[in-house]
């Protein structure tokens, strides 16, 4: 799936490229150059982070690599975030208090892409699956210091069998992207940081409750400390959640807009006390490399301190199986390598994910076509669907469900409110297993994304974002297609939203 090309000058954070690169956590980049950007503003910023950069351990994760792809488009940046299983040094009665007394597996918890623009007003994180089954390409073993040919694995096993080197090297050869950064963080350093910040609320629809990472969530919304966040970011084993690590990665996701909510809301970054608690707890347990000098640092903050939430696109890398078996390895999750392509190479493009939503008239976002009923295979008496209101606006649910019902579609329920209501683009959520029939409602709904549920089950679910303005009429008829019907695919090919939509109410 790689594209590579000759090896590049590398580039720094400013915008050229550095060879060299960075150590600890999935959202320690976020809180960091938020931190760095009030640092900035403040008179006091370059004597801050000469005093903070002290504390930290320097790796260089890009030993030994060749053959790496070219560069894109030579002025965006991207970092590879990585959450390790590393417990050493942790005590056990600590552990215990995790859910994490068990053996330490050496490997990746959490994988992320965090892809910097090169306006540096944007950001992209794509979420790879732990399990996800990969190429590791050839390398030097970590346990024995042996030189190793390449091999197939799970894409967490990477830094179990080279460390940060091989899963650099594993992260590229699969996604054709090249990482500029890398970033990484234990238990203990996410812990502190969620305390430190107060806790973080978040909001759920339904409870959740997985035995070995000890989260037991009620549905709504609660406070969480350090301990009940890092339960509910490991999480994979929910009952009420069939879909694993993509249900993870997705919890993952809307807890990084939650944080970066806080942080941005309580005042956190632009109170100096509070901001030093934040760093300790942060700088304190992360390695960067000798490229990420504390100018850098300082220039990338400056650079990206107006980011919020509604600046930051969450991906996820098309799947298709969740359930991939493979002697040796187990389950595993398999890309669907055309449409998973399609997503890297518009992150190695620098082109935002989320395109504008076309609109017919000035003030209409997602009006649909007035050119006649669009031709569909399944007919819409044939699809039960059910509608949520993604907003706060009150009604939309209703109007939705009207205009569905009005277009012939069987409507289950009374329509009903979803837990976030801040949404901006209608999301349609379906069983992979009815995957034509999504296409109906796709169809009547211009403008919406799609979002592939496995175990949802008959009924298609529609969430109703702020850009909705009325349903389109479908009939049954001859389907345009560039492929089989019956291999129907979202459109867009790849799921990505923005941190606005991804988010709890404020």
């Amino acid at each position: 799936m790689a594209t590579t090309g000759g090896r590049s000058p590398a580039r720094t954070t400013n915008g050229d490229r550095s060879g060299r690169n960075v150590g600890r956590n999935w959202f320690v980049l976020v809180t960091g150059v938020l931190a760095a950007a009030i640092l900035v503003s403040s008179g006091i910023g370059w004597a801050w982070v000469k005093h903070f950069d002290g504390k930290i351990e320097r790796i260089d994760p890009f030993k030994g690599l060749d053959n790496r792809p070219d560069t894109g488009s030579g002025k965006d940046l991207n970092f590879l975030i990585v959450g390790s299983d590393n417990r050493a040094g942790i005590p056990k009665s600590t552990l215990e208090k995790l859910h994490a007394g068990g053996e330490s597996c050496d490997c990746t918890d959490t994988l992320m892409i965090v892809h910097l623009n090169g306006k540096r007003d944007r950001a992209t994180i794509t979420s790879l699956p732990r399990d996800s089954y990969v190429e590791f390409p050839a390398h030097r073993d970590k346990a024995t210091g042996q030189q190793r040919g390449p091999s197939k694995g799970k894409i967490n096993a990477a830094y179990t069998l080279g460390g940060p080197p091989l899963t650099v090297a594993t992260v590229e050869q699969a996604t054709g992207i090249r990482i500029d950064h890398y970033i990484e963080v234990n238990f203990l350093s996410f812990v502190s940081v969620v305390d430190t910040l107060g806790g973080i609320e978040m909001c759920t629809p339904k409870p959740l409750r997985d035995p070995k990472s000890g989260l037991d969530l009620p549905a709504g919304t609660s406070k969480l400390d350090g301990v009940r966040a890092l339960q509910f970011v490991r999480a994979r084993y929910i009952a009420s959640d069939p879909t694993g690590d993509i249900g993870r990665t997705q919890r993952q996701q809307k807890f990084m807009t939650q944080v970066l909510a806080k942080a941005t809301a309580s005042g956190t970054l632009t109170d100096p006390l509070k901001l030093k608690n934040v760093l300790d707890a942060v700088l304190g347990s992360i390695k960067v490399d000798e490229g990420m000098s504390p100018q850098n640092f300082l220039d990338l903050g400056s650079k990206l301190k107006n980011l919020s939430n509604s600046g930051v696109t969450y991906a996820q890398v098309p799947l298709k199986s969740m359930d991939h078996q493979v002697p040796d390895w187990g389950s595993t999750v398999l890309w669907d390598d055309v449409k998973a392509r399609g997503l890297f190479q518009a992150i190695r493009d620098d082109k935002d994910l989320i395109a504008p939503p076309k609109a017919d008239t000035p003030g209409a976002t997602n009006a649909p076509v007035s050119s006649g009923p669009v031709p569909v295979e399944v007919a819409p008496n044939e699809i039960s669907v059910q509608v949520y209101n993604g907003t706060a606006t009150s009604g939309l649910g209703t109007r939705v469900h009207d205009d569905l019902k009005g277009a012939g579609f069987a409507m289950v329920g009374a329509p009903r409110n979803s837990t976030a209501t801040d949404g901006v683009r209608t999301i349609i959520r379906f069983d992979p297993r009815w995957n034509r029939s999504v296409k109906t409602v796709q169809a009547a709904l211009p403008g919406s994304v799609l979002e592939p549920v496995t175990g949802l089950g008959r009924t298609i679910e529609v969430i109703a974002g702020s850009s909705y303005a009325g349903a389109a009429q479908v009939r049954v008829g001859n389907v345009p297609t560039e492929q089989p019907a019956d291999t129907a695919t979202p459109n867009p090919a790849y799921s990505a939203k923005s941190g606005d939509e991804v988010s709890c109410k404020k």
